[in-house]
């Protein structure tokens, strides 16, 4: 195994409705208002990384279906990729769900579900390691799936002879229910003051 090397390249996977969702829950934001350049960057400086490349993933909401969120996340995509992050969206498909009120009452909505983002987000994890374009894979998301990939990773260390490191990166406060990062993974919380300096100060719903 090689020895950690003195300069750590970083690339960064963002989950970005994962993301979005623990914002909420954290800080209350009430839409993805988050730059994800401006927050890897911060991060990366804070763990002593070079960040290399920003990676972001999203369900995209039919026009037809959504045409707010639509306009928003094509409008957002656009602007992140003229900053240099590759993204990766798939259409959103819309399921029928029912819940059971506290009244004992049903209660049926349509709920927008992601079908392919997980798997691209790993295979890109997985991929780049092969391809030696990181040492390490900060994951924003809490998404325990990738535990796997965290496992497959400390493979192709070995594999490589080399160091990696998987870390995933998620907001958290005490109002937080999900306390946990990606287990096998190193935690980064994200704390309502490093959130709040990461801002996207466009609102791409307008």
């Amino acid at each position: 195994m090689s020895s950690e090397p003195q300069v750590k390249r970083a690339a960064v996977f963002v989950d970005g409705q994962n993301l979005f969702h623990a914002a909420r829950e954290a800080f209350g934001h009430t839409y993805p208002s988050y730059d994800v350049s401006a927050l890897a960057e911060r991060i990366c400086i804070g763990q002593g990384w070079r960040l290399d490349q920003v990676r972001f993933y999203t369900g995209l909401p039919d026009a037809g279906d959504n045409p707010v969120w639509n306009r928003f996340w094509t409008r957002k995509l656009a602007a992140m990729g003229r900053q240099g992050v590759v993204v990766f969206s798939r259409p959103l498909r819309y399921r029928n769900r029912r819940v059971m009120l506290p009244d004992g009452t049903k209660h049926s909505f349509l709920t927008g579900e992601e079908k392919g983002v997980d798997v691209r987000i790993a295979l890109d994890v997985i991929a780049l390691a092969h391809r030696r374009e990181y040492d390490v894979a900060l994951v924003m998301s809490q998404d325990q799936d990738f535990s796997e990939v965290a496992e497959e990773i400390r493979v192709i260390a070995r594999e490589q002879r080399r160091w990696i490191k998987i870390a995933s990166a998620f907001p958290q406060s005490p109002v937080s229910r999900n306390r946990r990062g990606i287990n096998k993974t190193d935690w980064i919380r994200i704390d309502r003051e490093l959130y709040d300096q990461c801002l996207d100060g466009r609102d791409y719903r307008v």
